[in-house]
């Protein structure tokens, strides 16, 4: 078979199939009378087996070696053939991603798409102080709002965390929806900065997500999301913030996302109750039961007053003074 037809069976141009026998992959078994090239079928076979070895991301030496070496084996190059796909997927995807980011701030012009461009990379920067200006500045232009996320999910720097935080809460869009992906992470740390970024995004769709993670595994979580909501008036976290007074875990600010709930005379009932109920509980011990005592203090009400009255005769001494001096505070003589 001559080398034209050679060509239109096997899809490899004529110019391929002479590159191929320069470098002594292919080599025609033979010459017709005026010279021509002549392909047998076992040079058709050869072709093919090339062109599948192409396929995989061989180089030309690679499958010159694989054809030739009769001791090759085919594991180790395979391996790295696999190293080397995902890398070239991992670069091609951080390259889309960069893409489809700055597809997401409407550039006007290329002046638009070069500060972009800029201010991606100094998000991604090793220095902190660059990473923070980026945040910082990240309306001017904006920063698509993914890139912040994913910036803010994998911060560490406190001060870097915190100036992300505040470019998410005013970038408005998806930032909400983003950072629910951060409150499922294996990784605890990344759940705690997606509860700490969620807190300061206003709205209710970022409340629905706090309210969520009242109930998730992580004790940190809780009680970061139960502070958040206390803040916004949102009662669902009181039974949480109860815990962390009880458990001496960040209880001041506990108490005084308590005290901020009970303005509402029925919420103020609730808490009262519960702080009681908590109180009289066997498994209170005498630090927790001081913490709840004073937790009484800034909540208002009958229920609150009584339950001081009471505890001014506690029989731990501790618990007794605190109780009679906040009664004190409240005008109230102590007597029952």
């Amino acid at each position: 078979m001559l080398i034209g037809e050679v060509a239109r069976r096997s899809g490899v141009s004529a110019r391929m199939l002479r590159h191929y026998e320069s470098l002594g992959l292919v080599r025609p078994s033979g010459r017709t009378g005026s010279g021509y090239r002549e392909y047998s079928e076992d040079d058709i076979r050869r072709i093919f087996h090339v062109e599948s070895l192409r396929t995989l991301g061989l180089s030309l030496r690679e499958i010159a070696r694989a054809l030739e070496d009769p001791g090759f084996t085919p594991s180790a190059l395979v391996g790295d053939l696999v190293h080397r796909t995902r890398e070239r997927i991992a670069a091609e995807t951080e390259l889309l991603t960069r893409l489809r980011r700055i597809d997401a701030a409407e550039p006007g012009c290329w002046d638009d798409v070069l500060r972009t461009v800029a201010l991606l990379q100094a998000l991604g920067s090793k220095s902190a102080g660059t990473r923070q200006r980026a945040a910082l500045s990240a309306d001017e232009p904006p920063v698509p709002v993914e890139a912040l996320a994913e910036a803010a999910l994998g911060e560490t720097d406190p001060n870097v965390a915190g100036a992300l935080r505040w470019a998410l809460a005013r970038s408005g869009g998806r930032g909400a929806e983003l950072l629910a992906e951060g409150l499922g992470s294996p990784a605890a740390a990344v759940r705690e900065r997606a509860v700490r970024a969620l807190a300061e995004i206003p709205g209710e769709e970022a409340a629905g997500l706090l309210r969520d993670a009242l109930a998730g595994p992580d004790v940190l979580v809780r009680g970061q999301a139960a502070l958040a909501l206390g803040s916004r008036g949102v009662a669902d976290g009181i039974p949480v913030l109860i815990d962390m007074i009880a458990e001496g875990r960040n209880d001041t600010d506990a108490a005084d996302a308590l005290s901020v709930l009970a303005a509402e005379d029925a919420t103020a009932e609730e808490i009262a109750s519960r702080l009681v109920e908590r109180l009289a509980g066997t498994s209170a011990g005498a630090p927790a039961r001081g913490r709840l005592t004073q937790a009484l203090a800034d909540i208002p009400g009958t229920t609150a007053s009584r339950a001081l009255v009471e505890l001014s005769h506690d029989e731990d001494r501790a618990v007794a003074l605190t109780a009679a001096y906040l009664l004190q505070l409240r005008g109230h003589d102590g007597g029952s």
